[in-house]
């Protein structure tokens, strides 16, 4: 039988996990689940955001049950995974209820508000795991082809050792979903909400940085919209990353990295389309990479599948790294406060 997943929250992020699911065997959608009534339809057309599929989604809701309270979803003895994406600061609560309830459980990143509630949640998913209850963050960046190659490039010293590292995710101010998105006390700005996806692909590349030094300013939220952190990592390459929520309406989306090895560059823009991420090898014309592979948030519902079914904690993210990369980015807003380094 497939496992069932229960819906926890009915927004973009939502309709983008229920889109990815249906190119995953061994699930299906058992169940939504929003207080609001928001969605409960099936009906998800209407609901959009900065990446992702523009087409709508529309359920067909005669086998999904549909609930109005996280206590009827919990007690749906048919649902085996919790995928909560709802607004940041509620992630913690719906967690724990999840975990307590038997439920494994994905989270949308970021995994908490604050690292003192991360570091709650990893403690309750070590302790669910150890009676084969699984949490994993879903920080979907390292599922991506074009993250995973560099990634791997990285590990297997193909060009030499990194000189420099630099990545890019700027936005124009979310104007999809609640109004929490603009309220740096809910969901922690541009901080939280995106240049977390860089703060842990800098862990996952270069492991965890020992110093952080970061200039940023708010705009929308009344949190850090738009921040340049340099970090500090083992091997001494020069890695920074700029993350925004600041650009002028009509800018949209874009997201960069440039990553410089000992004989070699690499590349990559979502902006350019077809020719996205390229190599430059000196002495050699430019090559595009072809970037073939499972869209990432296939791939992340695939691993965590996976994991569940062959009865073994979710390897390629785990709770403990979704605490961290809160805790780096807490990191970022006292150096931003004090004009200070951090030491981590």
């Amino acid at each position: 039988m497939p496992l069932q997943f229960g819906f926890l929250g009915l927004g973009f992020m939502a309709a983008t996990h229920i889109k990815a699911l249906a190119s995953v065997p061994d699930a299906s959608v058992g169940a939504l689940c929003n207080p609001s009534g928001r969605n409960l339809d099936g009906d998800f057309s209407a609901v959009g955001g900065n990446v992702g599929d523009p087409n709508g989604l529309k359920l067909d809701m005669s086998q999904i049950r549909a609930y109005r309270t996280v206590d009827e979803l919990l007690a749906d003895p048919s649902i085996q995974v919790v995928d909560i994406t709802t607004p940041t600061k509620t992630h913690l609560q719906f967690a724990l209820a999840a975990l307590k309830a038997g439920k494994h459980v994905l989270v949308e990143k970021p995994m908490t508000r604050t690292a003192i509630e991360g570091r709650q949640l990893a403690e309750a998913a070590a302790q669910a795991a150890a009676n084969g209850v699984f949490l994993m963050p879903a920080m979907c960046l390292r599922f991506w082809p074009e993250w995973a190659f560099v990634k791997t490039t990285i590990t297997a010293n193909t060009y030499g050792r990194v000189l420099s590292a630099r990545f890019r995710r700027v936005a124009q101010a979310p104007g999809w979903g609640h109004s929490h998105f603009l309220n740096a006390a809910d969901s922690g700005g541009a901080l939280l909400d995106l240049h977390i996806h860089d703060v842990d692909f800098i862990r996952h590349c270069f492991g965890p940085p020992s110093r952080v030094v970061s200039r940023g300013h708010t705009r929308v939220s009344g949190g850090i919209d738009h921040l340049v952190s340099l970090f500090d990592v083992e091997g001494g390459a020069v890695v920074s990353a700029e993350g925004s929520w600041a650009m002028t309406p009509g800018f949209g989306f874009n997201m960069a990295y440039t990553v410089v090895f000992e004989r070699a560059t690499l590349d990559y823009d979502v902006s350019r389309g077809t020719d996205t991420l390229k190599l430059f090898v000196e002495g050699a014309p430019a090559q595009v990479i072809p970037v073939n592979g499972t869209d990432g948030y296939v791939g992340q519902l695939r691993h965590f599948i996976e994991s569940i079914l062959a009865g073994r904690p979710p390897s390629v993210v785990t709770a403990e790294e979704g605490f961290a990369a809160v805790a780096v980015c807490e990191a970022e807003e006292e150096s931003i406060r004090t004009g200070l380094p951090v030491t981590l």
